[in-house]
């Protein structure tokens, strides 16, 4: 089994399009978890989609409890169609918690290794001959989806009906709880006969789905008359009135959603490394990681940010075309190890001029504290051995390479000014460890009011430890704050000092 996001799957395209034609033998299930809302990513495409284009089946639990349930159907169509299997989820559902009871101990049955290059060695001939084979799989499969459990019907009210899946299913029911439901735990292929004969028995059909109309679209093209919803609903989540809306036929309603505004942990090393990047005034490209933050105001040193690995051949471009710019790329260690050397790589061969600035916190940070090959240690604890980014950079060429603590922003500003002028390729390695991680604690800052001229420099570095009082004082919550240092180098009137 392999667990990502939407845009983790869209890297791993390549592979998955393949393992289609090759076959799996053993099951192999990707989990993909969708992002309607774009509540943490940078765009909410529709994974449903990639199923028909793949040409692998595709699960979608509504709860889970039914995911519990499906991820042993999902590896059992896997090795029974010799298949990939994607399992779709959603944000709602993987925030979701619900009680229910587990099965025994689960059994493990190991299949043999065999080598069989026709199979799995996919050149052109080879290739020719496993697309054949996968067609005669899907065949099967839309007759296996006739049959399976996980797609069934619940006749009730014969005036309206509902087919959905995932959480879209959840929402219509409680929206219309005595209509009549299709169910769609397997959503690709569609079970066209037994929705055909749902259809029959309901006077007004309609698909609830979040997104695209994945389904809509398939039973428009299998001669089903259902009613779906205006583009206006592709984007976003649906919720129960959503469903209410769009039985109605409305449009969507933008709705400004109140949300807190994300911000950098109290110390964070990213913090000062934007600080002085701000000050230094470069044209910065960004990568993925808690250092995105570093283009929200006040910080606002951040200036592009498209996928996992594009900071490098951003700044690479933008140095060959825009020689007259001051152009650095930002990455992270753990994004750097997962798709960034390749671009450096690519900077030093094609002899480009700058600064990269990787952000050292030896940590994959944004996504919970995973260790990553700069730790030393497996995920699972284990110790091994570390990659010394430092190394690595320089044996990709880099002419120049320095380490630098970013709590030293008048050091680390001097160092990105001088680098970024000289004819060569150089990395700053920016290393401090991550506040997560390391929660050494230094004695809170506190500011003296009698000094503090109210000039409001302390929060220009968008720390969640300053706030500004409603008599016009600023103060620092000594709960939050960690000692980082960081306020007491901004303030010019030297107002903050440590308890």
């Amino acid at each position: 089994m392999t667990a990502c996001k939407h845009v983790g799957l869209n890297v791993a395209m390549d592979p998955l399009m393949t393992t289609a034609y090759s076959g799996v033998n053993a099951g192999f299930v990707v989990v993909v978890a969708d992002d309607p809302g774009m509540h943490s990513s940078q765009n909410e495409q529709d994974t449903r989609r990639i199923a028909p284009f793949a040409k692998v089946p595709l699960l979608e639990p509504s709860s889970p409890s039914e995911a519990y349930r499906f991820i042993d159907e999902a590896f059992d169509i896997s090795e029974q169609f010799d298949i990939p299997v994607l399992f779709r989820v959603t944000t709602r559902i993987s925030h979701t918690k619900e009680s229910f009871e587990i099965d025994g101990e689960r059994k493990e049955s190991a299949r043999l290794l065999e080598r069989n290059p026709v199979k799995y060695v996919m050149i052109p001939g080879h290739a020719r001959l496993r697309h054949v084979d996968l067609e005669k799989r899907l065949v099967r499969l839309q007759e296996y989806a006739e049959t399976t459990v996980l797609n069934h019907a619940e006749i009730k009210d014969r005036k309206i009906g509902f087919i959905a899946s995932g959480i879209s299913l959840l929402y219509a029911r409680e929206a219309y709880p005595d209509a009549s439901v299709f169910s769609l735990g397997m959503s690709y292929p569609l079970p066209v006969k037994k929705l055909r004969a749902f259809a029959g028995k309901i006077e007004e059909l309609y698909v609830i789905e979040e997104l695209e109309p994945f389904l809509e679209e398939q039973l428009t093209l299998a001669g089903i008359r259902v009613i779906g919803k205006k583009p206006s609903w592709r984007c976003g989540e649906l919720s129960v009135a959503a469903v209410k809306s769009i039985v109605a036929g409305e449009e969507r309603q933008d709705v400004p959603r109140k949300a807190r505004r994300p911000i950098l942990c109290p110390g964070c090393s990213h913090r000062p490394a934007f600080r002085a990047l701000k000050k230094c005034n470069f044209f910065v490209a960004g990568d993925i990681g808690c250092y995105t933050l570093g283009a929200l105001e006040p910080l606002a040193s951040l200036h592009t940010q498209i996928c996992m690995g594009a900071s490098i051949p951003f700044f690479e471009g933008i140095s060959k075309t825009n020689p007259d710019k001051k152009a650095v790329a930002v990455i992270g260690d753990s994004t750097f190890l997962h798709t960034g050397l390749s671009g450096l790589i690519s900077a030093a061969y094609n002899n480009t001029k700058g600064v990269v600035v990787i952000m050292d916190n030896s940590i994959t940070a944004m996504t919970g504290a995973q260790n990553n090959p700069v730790t030393g240690e497996t995920l699972q604890g284990k110790k091994t051995k570390p990659i010394a980014l430092e190394d690595l950079c320089r044996a990709a060429n880099a002419d120049q390479v320095d380490i630098i603590d970013p709590f030293d922003v008048d050091g680390l500003e001097k160092l990105l000014k001088t680098r970024v002028n000289e004819d060569k390729l150089s990395v700053v390695i920016v290393r401090h460890p991550c506040r997560m991680v390391n929660r050494i604690r230094k004695s809170p800052s506190k500011i003296d009011q009698g000094v503090c001229k109210k000039c409001g420099l302390c929060l220009q570095i968008d720390c969640p430890a300053i706030s500004k009082l409603e008599d016009g004082n600023f103060m620092i919550d000594p709960l939050l704050c960690v000692g980082c240092s960081l306020c007491r180098n901004v303030c010019k009137s030297n107002a903050i000092s440590s308890h």
